[in-house]
């Protein structure tokens, strides 16, 4: 089979291994020369060489991702190689894999290497990077999505099978909007965060990008499994999964804004035509949550983990970084509370939500921007692209990004399906339920 031709998929992958018409060998070849051919794209901060990459098939696991390639967001540990979260003066060379990276490779995954990043996953646009701006596949000076940039174009190209990012304010899914694929946003505390450095540390989550939704849960599988090392963790708790035979009650928002993009708009209304949705819901407490994210208290939680960084190195963080992380400081523990009081009863208002539906159905993002559009507005800009997602972990809710076609003028359309914390199984059917309505 010629490189160029080869399915990188985490199920295309296991059938070729299955029937003999490849070999681990082959694939991590077939990698290594996409990767060469894309040339200096912003994709890679680091990887292993061809020689580490062939040492690590000769011993791999037997597994569900046997054989399967995969690229890890840079503020992930992989043990062999430095984790700089974008920032080179912080790099840093771990003992041991993050605990997530340990059970891909247990069960036989292959890591190529680490992605860029919005400097320490603080940003939604890829572009606040010393190692570069990745583009969108789509080019056009569209950008990538953030903070999880690499992780996404990485997969998107067909460079590796899967990636992992991380997603706080909608990094595991706004990438995955301005790049055409499948971004999984697991609930808070079902995979380990252990080993990733973190962003808002009560809300992180490992996510994962796919080229479709089987892939992705077969991946998650491997991953979701509680970890003593994580304070945050928590064991799966499910129904048992969904019935493929009922159809998915889906709401949709009462009202939405999209900046003026009125063929965003169109795009999504006919999303939203064909979703045979059971009713509307109000969408201002969802932002009124989010909103807490940047706007509120949680700025002081970010703060909280930079806050050494900052001080001992001031000049190596970006300055979009320091402004926005640096609010912190005039947010006071009343304020926090108060902050905590109010996110208790949205909420509980949002939980009641699942009495009436399986999930929720939104845009990821409400518009696109070039690269040059946010170099003009990098903090104003970036707000918008998290309208719709950066409430999602304060409100405990899972959620999963799956592409959905195009607008009028050829940029990519993506929409996501949100539900209750641990509806992973129920979202990802919701979401396979959507897609097949809208290929009808």
């Amino acid at each position: 089979m010629h490189l160029a031709t080869i399915p990188l998929g985490v199920r295309s992958l296991r059938a070729a291994y299955r029937d003999g018409t490849l070999t681990p060998h082959d694939v991590v070849d077939a990698v290594l020369a996409r990767i060469s051919e894309r040339g200096d794209d912003a994709v890679w901060i680091s990887r292993f060489t061809r020689d580490e990459l062939h040492d690590q098939v000769a011993t791999l696991n037997p597994g569900p991702l046997f054989g399967v390639p995969f690229a890890v967001k840079d503020n992930i540990d992989v043990a062999g190689l430095p984790t700089t979260a974008a920032c080179p003066a912080f790099a840093h060379s771990p003992a041991v894999d993050a605990t997530a990276v340990r059970l891909l490779r247990q069960a036989g995954a292959i890591v190529v290497g680490k992605t860029n990043l919005d400097q320490f996953a603080t940003g939604l646009n890829g572009s606040r990077s010393p190692y570069g701006a990745c583009e969108s596949v789509f080019g056009g000076d569209l950008i990538s999505g953030g903070s999880s940039s690499g992780s996404a174009v990485a997969v998107a190209a067909g460079e590796v099978a899967f990636s992992l990012g991380t997603d706080t304010a909608g990094s595991g899914r706004v990438p995955a909007a301005l790049n055409g694929i499948v971004g999984l946003k697991p609930t808070r505390g079902l995979v380990s965060t252990a080993g990733v450095l973190p962003a808002c540390r009560s809300l992180d989550c490992v996510s994962v990008f796919t080229q479709d939704l089987s892939d992705a849960a077969d991946v998650l599988a491997v991953i979701a499994q509680p970890d003593a090392a994580d304070p945050w963790s928590r064991p799966l708790r499910g129904d048992g999964g969904p019935d493929p035979l009922l159809r998915a009650r889906l709401l949709l928002p009462d009202e939405l804004d999209f900046d003026g993009d009125t063929a965003m708009e169109s795009a999504f209304a006919a999303v939203a035509a064909g979703a045979g949705a059971v009713g509307t819901t109000p969408i201002a407490p969802l932002r009124e949550a989010g909103d807490l994210l940047y706007s509120g208290p949680w700025v002081a939680e970010r703060l909280a983990g930079l806050e050494g960084v900052l001080a001992d190195h001031p000049d190596d963080v970006l300055p979009v970084i320091r402004a926005v992380v640096g609010k912190g400081v005039e947010f006071t523990a009343v304020d926090a509370f108060r902050g905590l009081h109010r996110l208790q009863e949205l909420r509980a208002a949002t939980d009641r939500l699942w009495g009436r539906a399986d999930a929720l159905l939104l845009p990821t993002v409400p518009t696109t921007f070039t690269r040059a559009q946010i170099a003009e507005q990098p903090v104003a800009r970036n707000l918008v692209l998290g309208r719709y997602t950066q409430f999602a972990n304060l409100l405990d809710l899972a959620a999963v990004a799956v592409p959905a076609g195009f607008t009028a003028d050829g940029r990519p359309v993506g929409v996501t399906l949100l539900g209750p914390a641990f509806s992973e199984d129920r979202l990802i059917s919701a979401a396979h339920q959507l897609i097949t309505r809208e290929a009808a």
